[in-house]
C-alpha cells in the first residue's frame, strides 16, 4: 500500500512522526505492507517545527499514486499561499483510497476544495478559524478524529496517532491496530470501539 505523509517547513513533528511510527510498527508486526513515505514540495531538507530537520523520501507528485495521503499540520499559512502545492495535493488525493489530515493539515485540504460539504475536525485551538475561513465545512468539536467518506481529519498533534491506529484497523485489521498500540505502549483512544 502506498502511503504518503506530506510535510513542509514548520510542520509539527509529531503530526508526521506519530503516524509514521504507527504505520512502520504495524508493518513490522503484521502481514500488511503499510510502510509510509514522507513527501514534500522539494527534495531538499525540510525544517519542521523546532528546527527538526527532515529529508523527504519523495517530491509531492513525483511518486507512484498514493493509496493513503496524510497531510501534517503545523505552520501552514505559507502553504496556503502556494497554488502549485495545493494543486499537487489535490492531484495526489485524487486516486487515494483515504485522504487524511492531522491538526491544521485540514486547512490545506480545505483550501484544495476536497473537504467542501464534509464533517471535519482539527486542533481545538483552530476549530473556529477553520469554520470561519471555510464555511462549506462542518467542523466537529471535541473529536479525536472524524471520518466522512474517504476523508479522515484528526484533532491536534497526538490525535494523529489515534487516527493512524484507526486507519490501520480499517485498512488492515483491528487486531493489528491494537497490537501496534500495545507495542508502542500507547493508550489508544479508539472511538470506534
Amino acid at each position: 500500500m502506498e502511503i504518503g505523509i506530506y510535510i513542509y517547513e514548520g510542520a509539527e513533528v509529531l503530526d508526521f512522526s506519530g503516524p509514521y511510527e504507527v504505520f512502520t510498527t504495524a508493518t513490522r508486526l503484521g502481514d500488511a505492507h503499510l510502510q509510509p513515505r514522507l513527501v514534500a514540495a522539494t527534495s531538499n531538507v525540510v525544517n519542521a517545527r523546532g528546527g527538526f530537520r527532515v529529508v523527504p523520501d519523495d517530491v509531492l507528485g513525483s511518486h507512484a499514486p498514493l493509496d493513503v495521503l496524510i497531510v501534517a499540520g503545523g505552520e501552514h499559512e505559507s502553504q496556503l499561499q502556494r497554488p502549485e502545492t495545493l494543486a499537487a495535493l489535490h492531484a495526489a488525493a485524487k486516486p487515494a483510497r483515504v485522504v487524511a489530515s492531522v491538526c491544521t493539515g485540514a486547512f490545506l485540504l480545505a483550501a484544495t476544495g476536497l473537504l467542501d460539504g464534509r464533517s471535519v475536525t482539527t486542533h481545538w485551538e483552530d476549530q473556529a478559524m477553520l469554520a470561519d475561513r471555510f464555511p462549506a465545512l462542518t467542523v466537529q468539536p471535541d473529536q479525536r478524529w472524524v471520518q466522512d467518506g474517504r476523508y479522515v481529519t484528526s484533532g491536534g498533534i497526538s490525535a494523529g496517532i489515534d487516527m493512524s491506529l484507526y486507519l490501520v484497523a480499517k485498512l488492515a485489521d483491528p487486531a493489528l491496530a491494537r497490537r501496534t498500540a500495545r507495542q508502542m505502549e500507547y493508550r489508544w483512544l479508539d472511538a470506534s470501539a
